[in-house]
């Protein structure tokens, strides 16, 4: 199954939204949408998340989430796992709340962090839900304008910071950028985004590549965002990497280069079986039977994990 590509980093900020099951509301009262928040407040205490913005929605949510620590995913599984233990009790309900992974879009901070959040402010407003995006209780807007009482856990300042020196002048010059684009079409700052994860120039999505994408396992196959931000290896290159452990006179060369070139190149059935004279059934059968054999031969998860290294060295650094 696909999985999305997650990179964690301390200091990381992420557009992160999260939908209802089949688009199902996911608070049905004003207890609900406060227990939600309370989930964030202990995600701040617990694991240092820090929310820049956000906004409840009847059937999703949207937080501009920063962490510290690194650890997106112990906040998101606290929040969501949380709340969704909550939810069912109350409501007499079993099952998943949310529907599949949540999305996490890596930010490049200065670039667009001012305009994601007059984008997850004006969601009500784009929503018909209120003429103002003041009047919206579930968003953190009222504390950008309004408030001056702010949850621990709500850092609004760096966003206000761009927009004046003082609290009150920031405040008032950010109402103004907001309530600019009330009435006129939204442009969503995330249709910029780079292989469903990145929303930043080149040289942001290239410094993550080069930092911090080798903590990443290797997995062409299975996160297709991987394909589009990294070059994928040739079944030469992939060949040539395997050359370099065993030779190829050794019973199992041929094996693991194909079953490598699927499952951490990946390239394709048909696209593999051309290159070594078979059929892609037939290398679908093949890698079938050579991963029965690896999860009980040692020697050989030690071949291709080395093989995977040396793959993995080979296209961050391109």
């Amino acid at each position: 199954m696909a999985r999305p590509l997650r990179i964690e980093y301390p200091g990381a900020f992420y557009h992160v939204t999260s939908r209802g099951i089949e688009r199902r509301s996911i608070f049905h009262s004003d207890t609900d949408l406060k227990r939600f928040l309370s989930y964030i407040a202990s995600a701040h205490e617990r694991y240092g998340a820090l929310i820049h913005g956000y906004c409840l929605m009847d059937n999703h949510y949207h937080l501009l989430l920063e962490t510290p620590l690194g650890n997106l995913s112990k906040i998101l599984h606290h929040i969501n796992g949380a709340y969704t233990t909550y939810f069912n009790i109350r409501h007499n309900r079993v099952g998943p709340l949310f529907q599949g992974r949540y999305k996490a879009i890596l930010v490049e901070r200065d670039t667009y962090g001012q305009e994601l959040s007059r984008y997850i402010h004006l969601n009500p407003v784009r929503a018909g839900l209120v003429a103002r995006p003041e009047d919206y209780p579930w968003s953190s807007y009222r504390y950008y304008v309004v408030e001056q009482i702010l949850p621990e856990w709500l850092s609004a300042d760096f966003i206000l910071r761009y927009f004046g020196t003082s609290t009150m002048e920031a405040k008032a010059a950010y109402r103004r950028f907001v309530e600019k684009i009330i009435d006129v079409p939204l442009d969503n700052p995330l249709g910029c985004v780079v292989a469903s994860t990145f929303l930043g120039s080149n040289g942001f999505i290239q410094s993550v590549k080069e930092r911090y994408l080798d903590k990443e396992v290797l997995d062409l196959r299975n996160i297709p965002a991987l394909r589009q931000i990294v070059r994928k290896p040739t079944l030469e290159e992939v060949k040539d990497a395997v050359e370099s452990g065993i030779a190829q006179n050794v019973s199992y060369y041929k094996s693991v280069c194909i079953y490598v070139s699927q499952y951490y190149a990946g390239a394709m059935l048909n696209e593999i079986g051309q290159y070594y004279g078979m059929k892609g059934s037939a290398v679908s059968q093949a890698n079938r039977r050579f991963k029965d054999k690896l999860q009980k031969n040692k020697t050989l998860q030690k071949i291709v994990e080395e093989v995977a290294d040396r793959l993995r060295v080979l296209i961050v650094e391109t």
